[in-house]
């Protein structure tokens, strides 16, 4: 966030909206997949990014792990494992990982160029009120109070 902001750039997130229902998983692996909160996660990104004056675009993620960053070949088999990306195309060999990012940033800044507005919703006004600890609500509505920053 800190560094977005130094650098007056934004943040882009995959859009994980139904996740759970694309993804096929052993038995052994459902209940830590399932207990992921990308919404929630995703949420707090875009109040701090709001917070902190920060643009944040929702980007589609298909095909971000199969797609070459350098020159744009979609294959299956470009992804060589987990870890590693291999083009068949052009030959880039990469962290699967880092050229997925970039390509979630390409795909930002397109939208960032065709005009698209953050997503980041905007913070709740501030009540003045004293510089003690800060209170947040959680998941199931229980107040919890936090040093202040």
């Amino acid at each position: 966030m800190a560094e977005a902001e130094r650098t007056g750039r934004g943040i882009a997130l995959e859009d994980l909206t139904g996740i759970r229902a694309r993804v096929r998983l052993r038995k052994p692996q459902r209940a830590t997949h399932s207990s992921w909160s990308f919404a929630q996660l995703g949420d707090f990104i875009a109040y701090k990014a709001r917070k902190a004056g920060v643009p944040v675009v929702h980007v589609d993620a298909a095909y971000t792990s199969r797609t070459c960053a350098e020159c744009g070949y979609i294959d299956k088999a470009n992804r060589a494992s987990q870890a590693r990306f291999v083009c068949r195309s052009c030959g880039v060999v990469a962290h699967a990982d880092w050229n997925g990012s970039r390509n979630i940033r390409h795909r930002a800044e397109e939208l960032w160029r065709c005009g698209v507005q953050s997503t980041a919703p905007d913070p709740p006004p501030n009540t003045g009120r004293g510089t003690g600890r800060k209170r947040s609500t959680t998941a199931s509505g229980a107040r919890c109070a936090s040093p202040g920053l």
